[in-house]
């Protein structure tokens, strides 16, 4: 079975790794838009044009299901994108709710892009599942640019997840694949005060779902 997984950067090859892990016999197709990068500083329905005909491509290629590793993509776009697309898209989204379910201080982080955390799919679940805790949103904005170009500015980010410790941040969520790179850094930082996480292992799940439940005949 061949699974596509798609991002605007390096991102998404973290998230096809720890797929082919899991699913060894399937075959992990990644494609990426550095191109276009960052993609929170473009307008929806400039990302409907850049990431539908890659989408496409992979749907041509035999991809019976397609990860949307993208944050700002599955929070901004996901459904026209589903409109679009002929086969399964999984999402990625910030873990608010597993977040929500873990802090004992009622205070967590979400770091992510600033198109992710504008978009109205992070409201609606903010408020579902936050409405009652502390939510702080550190400035990641160049996060995903210093990843992508590998100068990673390792003094702003422990200065970042310093101050959110200070407010007494129990649990940290990284809503931008790209974070999965330095989530080692990040949960070094936060060792003994926050609780890191990111969404591989959920998706994998879903992932599992999706496929279980495919028409036979495809």
């Amino acid at each position: 079975m061949k699974i596509g997984v798609f991002d605007s950067g390096v991102g998404g090859l973290s998230m096809a790794q720890a797929i082919q892990a899991a699913m060894q016999e399937a075959e992990v197709l990644l494609r990426d838009d550095r191109q276009h990068i960052p993609y929170w500083k473009h307008t929806s329905d400039e990302l409907l044009g850049f990431v539908t005909p890659i989408l496409q491509d992979l749907v041509n290629e035999g991809c019976l299901v397609i990860v949307v590793a993208c944050n700002t993509v599955s929070t901004t776009i996901i459904d026209e994108l589903r409109q679009r697309i002929e086969v399964p898209l999984i999402a990625t989204e910030p873990m608010v709710k597993p977040a929500a379910a873990s802090t004992k201080s009622g205070v967590i982080a979400v770091c992510a892009t600033p198109a992710t955390l504008a978009s109205q799919r992070y409201a609606e679940l903010k408020q579902t599942y936050a409405s009652d805790l502390t939510v702080l949103e550190p400035d990641c904005s160049d996060w995903s640019i210093m990843i992508e170009a590998n100068q990673i500015d390792y003094q702003k980010i422990e200065t970042e997840i310093s101050e959110l410790l200070k407010a007494e941040v129990d649990t940290i969520v990284l809503g931008c694949t790209h974070y999965h790179w330095i989530e080692t850094e990040i949960k070094e930082l936060a060792a003994g005060h926050a609780l890191v996480i990111q969404p591989e292992p959920a998706i994998i799940k879903q992932l599992q779902r999706v496929i279980d439940n495919l028409p036979t005949e495809r």
